[in-house]
């Protein structure tokens, strides 16, 4: 199973950011997943979940209103729109897969994001 996230980056405060995250060797659509981040001295965080079949999302309080999860089954591709950027906002985020159906759960080797003027 690999999970390869991208489109991290640097960009200033106001910005916008669309993380990717693609998955192989595995059925992509018995799997929910999830968006954490780590900031540097923090504890991994959770920011964002979908449901495996798309119908359910759930955000952390700090990004409700600015972050969007999506997901393309077909693509077998989770995404991450971020909008309104904040330093806060800044650290490497993570990709997670967890199955539905028994103990799978995946992690990817994190993306960079750095909100900075």
């Amino acid at each position: 199973v690999q999970l390869v996230e991208s489109g991290g980056g640097l960009v200033q405060p106001g910005g916008s950011l669309r993380l990717s995250c693609a998955a192989s060797a595995l059925t992509f659509s018995s799997y929910g997943m999830s968006w954490y981040r780590q900031a540097p001295g923090k504890e991994r965080e959770r920011v964002a979940a979908i449901s495996a079949s798309g119908v359910r999302t759930n955000y952390a309080d700090s990004v409700k209103g600015r972050f969007t999860i999506s997901r393309d089954n077909a693509k077998r591709t989770v995404y991450l729109q971020m909008n309104s950027l904040k330093p806060e906002d800044t650290a490497v985020y993570y990709c997670n897969a967890r199955d539905i159906w028994g103990p799978g759960d995946y992690w990817g080797q994190g993306t960079q994001v750095t909100v900075s003027s």
